[in-house]
């Protein structure tokens, strides 16, 4: 099953690269949070920067000073939204194709200077009226933020 696992590895890398390239390859970690979950895509990604934990729109407060702003527009952040959930489906397509399970939740860490990357994976529904995906997402990033992950 090397094909599926190839196949897997490669979107998830995907999201991580196009992540990459909105902060032109200057971040120290990234996170990406994926959820799929009774037909709702969804998607959110934060950094690592200068050992400050920030959301995609503000990455430009982790910078010091002299440092090249990031081009944070609407146009390019909703451009790597699109590309996360569009991986997500492909991913959803994989699974069907090899009869796997398609997780509802990944939580994908890369880290730019050892290379490591991490992913975690969930596969039950949370059923959760009021908490929504972006909820989840934020609630990673808050952890992560605090913990220093």
């Amino acid at each position: 099953m090397k094909e599926f696992e190839d196949k897997f590895s490669e979107l998830q890398a995907d999201m991580i690269s196009i992540c990459m390239e909105y902060v032109e390859d200057r971040a120290d970690k990234v996170y990406v949070y994926a959820s799929r979950e009774e037909g709702i895509i969804s998607g959110s990604f934060f950094y690592c920067i200068n050992n400050k934990y920030v959301e995609c729109h503000k990455v430009n407060d982790a910078l010091e000073n002299g440092d090249e702003r990031y081009d944070v527009s609407q146009k390019r952040m909703l451009m790597v939204l699109r590309i996360i959930c569009e991986d997500i489906e492909k991913i959803e397509d994989l699974c069907k194709e090899y009869e796997r399970d398609m997780p509802t939740e990944m939580k994908l860490i890369y880290d730019v200077k050892s290379g490591n990357f991490k992913a975690e994976y969930k596969y039950d529904y949370t059923h959760d009226d009021i908490k929504t995906a972006d909820h989840i997402g934020d609630e990673w990033f808050e952890e992560v933020k605090n913990n220093k992950l």
